[in-house]
């Protein structure tokens, strides 16, 4: 199904280069990204904003399944995301199984979309980019620890580490 805000280039006329452009990844991409800058969680240049970003960004692209994101719908969609995102949730598999839907309707609508072309990019980030991050899972009384940054790490896959952050930060904001 073609999202809406897919506009081409392409005059009345048909003339033109035939570019169209991602508005509904990139939509989602900008209420993710103004979700974690409000947040104030870390650094935007960082590699956790990233994961956090595109954590979010794949919980509203794929959430939205009529095609019509809006700004006054994101308020609505907070509580919707939260549950997405929480804890117990399978969000990995969650993602897959609409990525898989999505690239289903993709073909049989012989369009290819740029909007799915980048959420595939940026789970394919979070999947396979490896974080250093505090092993939550440790075993607590395993000798004091200092200060936070001293503690036990473990590298982990992006989406873990992303996806806290951003329920976190639709919690705060």
């Amino acid at each position: 199904m073609p999202y809406r805000g897919h506009e081409s280039t392409e005059g009345s006329d048909g003339v033109g280069g035939g570019l169209v452009v991602p508005m509904a990844w990139l939509y989602a991409e900008y209420i993710a990204d103004e979700l974690l800058r409000t947040g104030d969680l870390m650094p935007p240049t960082s590699f956790e904003f990233r994961a956090g970003r595109d954590a979010l960004a794949l919980t509203v692209f794929l959430s939205d399944t009529d095609g019509e994101l809006s700004g006054i719908r994101v308020i609505s969609q907070l509580e919707h995301w939260l549950s997405l995102t929480a804890y117990d949730q399978p969000w990995q598999e969650w993602v897959g199984l609409r990525m898989a839907e999505l690239a289903a309707e993709e073909s049989a609508a012989a369009a290819p979309s740029p909007d799915l072309a980048l959420a595939a990019e940026a789970w394919r980030w979070l999947e396979e980019t490896e974080l250093l991050a505090p092993d939550l899972d440790a075993v607590p009384g395993g000798g004091a620890v200092s200060a936070e940054d001293d503690g036990p790490k473990v590298w982990t896959p992006a989406w873990r580490l992303g996806l806290p952050l951003g329920h976190l930060a639709i919690h705060l904001f």
